[in-house]
């Protein structure tokens, strides 16, 4: 299959710049799957397509503000580090800014001292293993110093660093946030609980290769990239018991999906498991575990929009992405979003 097969044209006033004021007035496109019928509501609406039994499966991870600004030590030359994964200790892979700089040995600061990072190691594709020390608690520090890492075509200035967290997240470790979830709101989560929905949590740690570009021409030849994710007893048991009863999983958010479909052992099951996922779902794959999908909408030829395809069929996605653009919707991570049943 062609990459170029999902490609679409995008004006680019369509990018969501900024979150709306109110998590759950976004727009709303229900597409049926099986049809290709598209409605057109509000994300508060969602609650009228969820039925007494089901479950709604949400990702709690929490975005750190994984970019810092510092400089090298001895000249003061200035570097960005983002900060991509924790390897062990005070160690992490990261993106170095500019790459020349960060030589294996070179020392930076950032925050007048507060933090150091020494180079460690360069990766044959150009990351940087860096190590940190520091007085004091690292996420305090961090928290302190570093910034949202907001997606590249995000260019303007984000004021509630909240707003690129949901309201639900808690397990601290995402370079990105899953942003199907941004629209939910504590009071929204009640209703649907009040409904007979259940909510169960699993944690997957979005890494900033969910913006890669795929550079082949042939999907099946993309190297994916892959996330930490990890799903307890608890929630597991709670999707089962779904699975059981002939309920419905909705997955919110294709992070929440690519966890459920990398557990499901393809008897309509899932277990307590954790460890790394590079899953890549596209047309033909068939889904184990999801039902129904809450998503935004994605960019040009990404794999997320191939994992929607494969759930909706392309030319049903395709011709809802035409839809949306004809309609106004607001794109990627700030944006609308798309319930497909």
């Amino acid at each position: 299959m062609n990459v170029k097969d999902f490609d679409f044209y995008l004006p680019e006033e369509l990018i969501a710049q900024h979150p709306l004021k109110e998590r759950e007035t976004s727009r709303l496109m229900v597409l049926d799957r099986n049809t290709g019928d598209i409605d057109h509501k509000h994300f508060y609406d969602v609650l009228n397509y969820f039925n007494e039994g089901d479950t709604l499966v949400l990702n709690n991870t929490r975005v750190i503000p994984a970019r810092l600004i510092g400089e090298k030590a001895d000249t003061g030359g200035k570097i960005e580090f983002l900060l991509l994964k924790r390897i062990e200790g005070d160690k992490w892979e990261a993106l170095a800014k500019p790459g020349k700089r960060a030589r294996v040995g070179r020392e930076f600061t950032f925050g007048d001292g507060k933090l150091k990072a020494t180079v460690v190691e360069v990766l044959e594709n150009g990351n940087r293993i860096i190590e940190f020390s520091y007085e004091g608690i690292f996420e305090q520090i961090l928290d302190d110093l570093g910034q949202m890492p907001l997606p590249p075509y995000i260019t303007e200035t984000l004021e509630d660093k909240e707003r690129y967290q949901t309201v639900y997240s808690k397990e601290k470790g995402s370079a990105a946030a899953p942003t199907a979830g941004l629209h939910f709101t504590t009071e929204l989560l009640e209703k649907i609980k009040e409904k007979g929905v259940n909510i169960a949590y699993l944690t997957l740690h979005v890494g900033l290769g969910t913006f890669r570009p795929v550079k082949v021409d042939v999907i099946e030849e993309h190297d994916m990239h892959s996330e930490f994710y990890c799903l307890d007893k608890e929630n597991a048991d709670i999707i089962n018991k779904t699975k059981e009863r002939g309920n419905k999983v909705i997955a919110v958010g294709t992070t929440s999906c690519r966890t459920l479909e990398t557990i499901g052992d393809g008897n309509n099951r899932v277990q307590e498991q954790s460890g790394w996922t590079d899953i890549f779902i596209y047309p033909g794959y068939k889904f184990k575990v999801v039902d129904r999908l809450i998503t935004n909408f994605h960019l040009p030829e990404s794999t997320l929009i191939m994992l929607v395809s494969a759930l909706a069929t392309k030319e049903n996605v395709m011709n809802a992405y035409s839809t949306a653009v004809e309609n106004r919707y607001r794109f990627f991570s700030f944006g609308d979003a798309m319930f497909i049943k």
